[in-house]
């Protein structure tokens, strides 16, 4: 019974893609470097600002302090956050629809100082009643390992088999799947070919049908 849904922050819950583009063409070109969104965005999704950094170093072969770079990423995006963030088109209807429904909560890769600034902007904690988990919950193992999907699923006292994930990258798919999770994707950020291990693919908030997955799920536990 489907009775949980684990939302993603990034491209889910608040549009920051656009951002993080921006902050990488930055980054990438304070060093001479053109930013290769359709080689490099996938590798970036679900890692921290750290693992972000070491993806690009091993794509361009630049020098540097890893810790030194991933703070350099974040102080260029920071800005953009703090004055350019919003929701995701559908997501406070959708929301709205289903928090006394289901139990929900946001379970994200994304930094934490950065999440701070848009929690201050957007009120996410507010919104979610302080159910959001990162990955220092689970010593910063990030997607595409379900170890945050897990923890989320464990302080809702919910069975993997019983949540939805909501997600929009491939890592984040790998790790919902890896968890035992459903796994319903948005086309917010990556084309739908890219997105092909969700058990559903959609474009838009407003064409998630739960009752479509409760019913997937319920036929599968039946042949099981």
């Amino acid at each position: 019974m489907i009775d949980t849904i684990i939302f993603d922050a990034e491209g889910i819950v608040i549009d920051t893609e656009a951002i993080w583009d921006k902050g990488q063409e930055i980054f990438l070109q304070r060093r001479g470097f053109v930013y290769d969104r359709e080689r490099i965005k996938p590798l970036l999704t679900g890692r921290t600002l750290a693992e972000g950094v070491e993806v690009m170093r091993q794509a361009y072969q630049f020098a540097g302090d890893t810790e030194t770079l991933a703070q350099e990423r974040a102080d260029i995006v920071q800005d953009l956050f703090i004055h350019e963030t919003s929701f995701i088109s559908g997501f406070l209807e959708f929301y709205e629809s289903v928090r006394n429904r289901y139990k929900t909560c946001i379970a994200t890769s994304m930094d934490q100082d950065l999440l701070k600034q848009v929690d201050q902007r957007l009120s996410l904690s507010t919104l979610f009643e302080n159910k959001i988990y990162t990955l220092d919950k689970v010593g910063y193992r990030s997607k595409p390992n379900p170890d945050i999907f897990l923890y989320a699923a464990q302080q809702l006292q919910s069975s993997p088999e019983n949540c939805v994930v909501i997600e929009d990258a491939p890592h984040g798919i790998d790790a919902a799947k890896s968890a035992g999770m459903w796994c319903i994707a948005i086309t917010t950020t990556y084309d739908p070919g890219k997105l092909e291990k969700a058990d559903f693919v959609v474009s838009a908030y407003t064409e998630i049908d739960l009752d479509a997955v409760k019913k997937h799920a319920s036929i599968k536990s039946d042949k099981n």
